[in-house]
């Protein structure tokens, strides 16, 4: 499969399933941002529930601002916040020590621009997931993708409507199943075996 994603912050597992199930990846780097998407937000299972992540970005007075041109709002301490929030989460789950090291330096190097942040993102968690991650990028935005998987909708998590196979979660004895979190959530909870669940599951195409 030749798959089309958009480049978002700490991607949902769907996102992933793309990925570990694709023989090529291109990532789509001339698209129009989005309020309200994953472009700049990720969902996590804390002890109340599902919780939003959110990067403040700097809002931009043309009507059209390109993802990849987008600033982040650093007046805000939000890199601080999410890692104090990602620990309520996930301390108690079995790999979150295991992995702790290899993302903290998310949330201590400065980014200018969310692009850069979220392509260092899928860096960090590919590797943390043992994936071989080879990519290419747009040059150019087409509406309609031809001859290639268009999973850029996956970017709205309002029009993902992938349903997975369940995983022992934190909080599932008081929450239930929380499906498709961010990726985080299932390398937290099942580590080394987080790419073979990855690579079984059903996708909507």
């Amino acid at each position: 499969m030749n798959s089309l994603l958009l480049p978002t912050y700490f991607p949902s597992i769907s996102h992933f399933a793309v990925m570990a199930q694709s023989e090529n990846i291109t990532f789509e780097m001339e698209d129009n941002f989005q309020k309200q998407t994953n472009r700049n937000r990720t969902y996590i299972y804390s002890p109340n529930g599902i919780q939003l992540l959110n990067i403040p970005v700097k809002h931009s007075k043309t009507l059209h601002q390109k993802t990849k041109d987008v600033l982040i709002e650093n007046e805000f301490d939000w890199q601080k916040q999410h890692f104090k929030s990602l620990e309520a989460a996930y301390r108690s789950s079995p790999f979150f020590e295991f992995f702790e090291d290899d993302i903290r330096p998310v949330f201590e190097k400065h980014h200018n621009f969310l692009m850069d942040l979220n392509l260092e993102v899928l860096d960090i968690t590919t590797k943390c997931l043992r994936m071989k991650l080879e990519f290419s990028k747009t040059t150019e935005y087409f509406h309609e993708a031809e001859n290639i998987s268009d999973f850029r909708v996956l970017a709205n998590g309002k029009k993902d409507l992938n349903s997975f196979e369940k995983y022992t979660q934190v909080f599932d004895d008081k929450h239930g199943f929380i499906n498709n979190l961010s990726v985080l959530d299932l390398l937290f909870n099942e580590g080394k075996f987080a790419m073979d669940y990855l690579k079984t599951q059903k996708l909507l195409v």
